[in-house]
């Protein structure tokens, strides 16, 4: 394991998983939100940043890189799940993390996938 630490702290997706998750933790002081959807962002957003570290520190986790997909999916859900639909500002950065979130864990897995092949022969 020795040999991957170089490759730790390294991976765009991981790094852009870190800010989608910590703009997505801090956007209900800048948009106008009900109480569902300041903590459904905040914490939605808190562990998606938590997770990107996760993946950040441990590039051949192949899990982490799945609960980013997953949150995203939760996030681009949450204003119909939690209802504030109808605030535009709160949805649409539900809608837009969401998805950035599911389109950089897709684009990670391939690297993570990798890396964990390569640490399981080691």
């Amino acid at each position: 394991m020795a040999g991957t630490t170089g490759r730790t702290w390294q991976r765009w997706q991981d790094w852009a998983a870190l800010v989608i998750g910590v703009l997505t933790a801090l956007s209900p002081l800048v948009t106008t939100t009900n109480a569902a959807a300041a903590w459904t962002m905040v914490v939605l957003g808190v562990v998606l940043a938590a997770t990107s570290l996760w993946s950040l520190a441990v590039p051949g986790s192949v899990a982490s890189e799945w609960v980013h997909g997953v949150l995203g999916v939760l996030l681009f859900l949450a204003p119909w799940v939690m209802g504030y639909s109808a605030l535009t500002g709160a949805s649409w950065t539900s809608w837009v993390a969401g998805v950035l979130a599911v389109v950089v864990a897709a684009s990670a897995l391939p690297a993570a996938n990798a890396e964990h092949r390569t640490l399981a022969m080691h």
